[in-house]
């Protein structure tokens, strides 16, 4: 499984040769990158429908969508996305050669950040290359995409002992998500075994010193091995 960020909360996963594009917005400071310069993934999949992560979504409309049905009714209707997926929290598709699981982040949903009209929950992604059960493979592998969420007590007691995520990308920016301690308690809680930031210096209110988020990771006695990428940079999970 193939990691690239892309900066903020915009990630490129390939998954045995199926490509998912998340949240795309490329007007942010880790990237150069321009929508036209990626190539178009298999699914697009969408948190939820604040700007900072829907920006750029209308430049990959060849690809599947993948969201909350309020969502990809919107996205449709307004941008003309012809294959769509709308899901729902708890709910799992498979798409080409992985398995997508949503679930729940605590935020709010406003689309674009006016806040004009609700557009259903906000969600984070488990993408997988097997199909999550109550038993445990210890040969799947499986990213978590925690969206723009607040610490919660389902990461612990849900995610972690049955989505099983190897690696999680958590937003630690603070005032909007989580900052670099709530986010270090959740790489702790997911047992995961490699945590990367993300949702941080894009803009002022989520400007911090991501040493801080490494230091609070190791504060908590965490396992997990701590990831700054740079922008466009990809890490190979195995």
């Amino acid at each position: 499984m193939e990691l690239t960020w892309h900066g903020h909360s915009t990630w490129h996963v390939d998954v045995d040769g199926t490509t998912f594009l998340i949240d795309p917005f490329f007007d942010n400071p880790f990237t150069d990158l321009e929508p036209d310069d990626v190539e178009t993934p298999d699914y697009l999949l969408l948190t939820h429908g604040h700007a900072d992560h829907i920006a750029d979504a209308g430049a990959f409309t060849d690809a599947t969508l993948v969201a909350v049905p309020e969502m990809t009714a919107f996205m449709q209707d307004e941008h003309g996305f012809d294959d769509a997926i709308g899901m729902n929290l708890g709910g799992t598709v498979e798409c080409g050669d992985a398995f997508v699981t949503m679930h729940r982040a605590d935020h709010t949903n406003g689309l674009n950040t006016g806040y004009e009209h609700d557009i259903g929950m906000p969600a984070g992604f488990v993408i997988s290359d097997q199909k999550p059960t109550q038993a445990s493979d210890q040969d799947a592998t499986a990213f978590y995409h925690a969206g723009d969420t607040a610490l919660m007590s389902e990461m612990i007691d849900v995610i972690a002992p049955f989505l099983e995520p190897d690696a999680a990308a958590l937003p630690c920016g603070d005032h909007f998500t989580m900052g670099p301690w709530q986010a270090a308690v959740a790489a702790d809680w997911l047992g995961v075994d490699h945590v990367f930031p993300m949702h941080y210096d894009t803009f002022p209110p989520v400007e911090i010193d991501v040493e801080d988020f490494v230091n609070e990771v190791k504060a908590t006695g965490s396992d997990a091995d701590v990831h700054v990428l740079d922008g466009d940079e990809t890490f190979t999970l195995e």
